[in-house]
């Protein structure tokens, strides 16, 4: 077996893995958030996870804390990286399907590069400009399909999920501007255990019922922080180690139609036919705004390593 095929093969594997991952993780969300009330339940994932990447952390000899200077802003990484958004996804999840919240998440690329445009002032070319207007408008266009007939309970779902997600591009791109050299496992680890035992003391303002926990609820909680989370970070830092940067990124197109497949296996729908058929050019939009050219695909991966790589749930 030659070198190159075992890479390729290697790059495939880790492909799967991932978008299984990312896929299999909003499902897993809409099945715990059933029994078990949106706080209590994300601050459990995270206890779940983080003594593994503690572990995985000293392993590495990777520092707990952030260098001197940085460590008000790893606050910042608990609170607006992983309390807040990662609650407002599960709680979203109450009210959308699973399918839906996966293909608002799917729009990461679109939301990291208009944050960088912002907050760094970075160019961006005429392709991925109308790849943002394009990804943007159809998702719109699909919240509109998806929430006419469904109210004012689905739109609250939608928002919070959308809130979760410019919460997550802001933070990429401050932490592509104050991370350099910073190990992913450093990033992850402590912010991940002290926004579990956080949530997990805020989530008995719940009053959550031991008694009411689904069997199903509280193995999806462990997938959600051991494979999920833990086994997301690696699968997709190895990703990124193995394959070329674009191939990498295709994940975001990926992981929607792994959700809306997985769905609609389990509960027989997910999203409408006009959404389903709408998803042709929402990916084609976000595509347009991941491909950057042979010279400039690098440049790509520098926002997004701040995703998946340092997200200890995936979606990505």
């Amino acid at each position: 077996m030659s070198e190159k095929f075992r890479r390729n093969l290697l790059v495939c594997v880790l492909f799967v893995a991932v978008t299984l991952t990312w896929g299999t993780t909003w499902m897993a969300m809409k099945i715990t958030v059933a029994t078990v009330p949106p706080i209590f339940a994300t601050g459990l994932r995270f206890l779940c996870a983080s003594p593994l990447l503690i572990a995985l952390a000293r392993y590495q000899k990777a520092p707990l804390l952030f260098p001197p200077g940085q460590r008000l802003f790893q606050l910042a990484v608990m609170l607006c990286y992983f309390a807040i958004p990662f609650t407002l996804m599960i709680y979203g999840e109450r009210f959308t399907t699973a399918s839906l919240a996966a293909i608002i998440f799917a729009t990461m690329p679109a939301a990291v590069l208009a944050a960088s445009m912002i907050f760094l002032g970075e160019k961006t070319s005429l392709q991925q400009l109308t790849g943002l207007v394009i990804s943007t408008g159809t998702l719109c266009v699909i919240l509109w399909h998806e929430t006419r007939s469904s109210g004012e309970t689905l739109l609250q779902g939608v928002v919070a999920l959308v809130v979760a997600v410019l919460m997550h591009a802001t933070m990429y791109v401050q932490c592509k501007k104050r991370c350099a050299g910073i190990s992913v496992l450093s990033y992850n680890a402590l912010p991940c255990l002290g926004a579990g035992v956080l949530l997990t003391l805020t989530g008995l303002s719940e009053s959550p019922d031991f008694s009411q926990f689904a069997p199903q609820a509280i193995l999806a909680i462990c997938y959600l922080g051991v494979i999920a989370g833990v086994g997301g970070i690696l699968s997709y830092f190895a990703l990124q180690q193995f394959a070329r940067p674009f191939q990498a990124s295709m994940v975001f197109l990926v992981f929607p139609l792994v959700a809306i497949s997985i769905e609609n296996q389990l509960r027989g729908a997910s999203i409408s036919q006009d959404s389903l058929l709408l998803m042709v050019p929402f990916l084609s939009g976000i595509l347009l705004t991941l491909y950057r050219g042979p010279a400039r695909l690098g440049q790509i991966v520098k926002a997004l390593n701040s995703l998946r790589q340092q997200n200890s749930v995936l979606p990505k």
